[in-house]
């Protein structure tokens, strides 16, 4: 199974992941301030911003995109709910 490193800026965490894994579980299980009220995508919460490595992150959906929009989301900014680890990638809470 392939690997990547997830790098939480605001708890100074890397840890190795398996690709394909969302970014909100493993937030939730280190104590990341990536906060959420939900995980589907659909209320914006788990905002974070990708500090580095946005290319190593999975497409964003069309449910992300909205709420991405209405929230006002700038360019490198994403939902952990969404957002599946491929690469090495840096994150912290919007």
């Amino acid at each position: 199974m392939a690997k990547a490193k997830l790098n939480f800026k605001d708890i100074d965490v890397t840890v190795t992941v398996p690709v394909g894994v969302r970014v909100i579980e493993i937030s939730d299980k280190i104590g990341s301030g990536i906060v959420y009220g939900c995980r589907e995508g659909d209320c914006g919460t788990c905002l974070m911003k990708v500090e580095d490595g946005w290319e190593n992150l999975s497409s964003t959906s069309v449910i992300e995109d909205k709420v991405l929009r209405e929230n006002a989301a700038g360019r490198h900014y994403r939902l952990a709910c969404q957002a599946q680890v491929l690469g090495d990638v840096s994150v912290s809470p919007a």
